[in-house]
C-alpha cells in the first residue's frame, strides 16, 4: 500500500505529521497531496477574515461538501457510499494515529 505523508500544524501550534494510506486506485498523489493543501489553505484563509467558528460547523461545512462532491460522481449510490465510507474512515484513523507534538507554552 502506498501512502501519502502530510505534514500539518495546526493555530494552536499542534504539528502532525500524518501518514495517509493511499486507495489502490489512487492516479495521482501529487495531485492529492495539491487539493488537500488548496482546501486547508482555504479554510485557514477563510477562518482569518470571519474569525471564530466553531469546530463544529467546520466539519459540518466540510462533511456537506465531501457528500455534494460524492453526489456529483455518476456512480451507483451504494458504490457511492462505500467508498466515501472507506477513505474517510481511513484518512480519520491515520489522523488519529499521527502524533501530537505540541511546544511547551509560556516563558519556561
Amino acid at each position: 500500500m502506498d501512502y501519502l505523508p502530510y505534514a500539518v500544524t495546526s493555530d494552536t501550534g499542534d504539528k502532525f505529521e500524518i501518514e495517509f494510506a493511499l486507495s489502490p486506485h489512487t492516479e495521482d498523489p501529487v495531485r492529492v497531496h495539491q487539493l488537500l493543501t488548496t482546501i486547508m489553505n482555504a479554510l485557514a484563509s477563510d477562518l482569518k477574515v470571519l474569525g471564530e467558528t466553531s469546530n463544529g460547523d467546520i466539519l459540518q461545512a466540510v462533511s456537506m461538501a465531501l457528500a455534494i462532491r460524492a453526489r456529483m460522481v455518476h456512480a451507483p449510490e451504494s458504490t457511492m457510499r462505500g467508498i466515501v465510507s472507506d477513505l474517510t474512515s481511513s484518512a480519520l484513523q491515520a489522523c488519529f494515529d499521527a502524533d501530537r507534538n505540541s511546544e511547551p507554552a509560556g516563558h519556561g
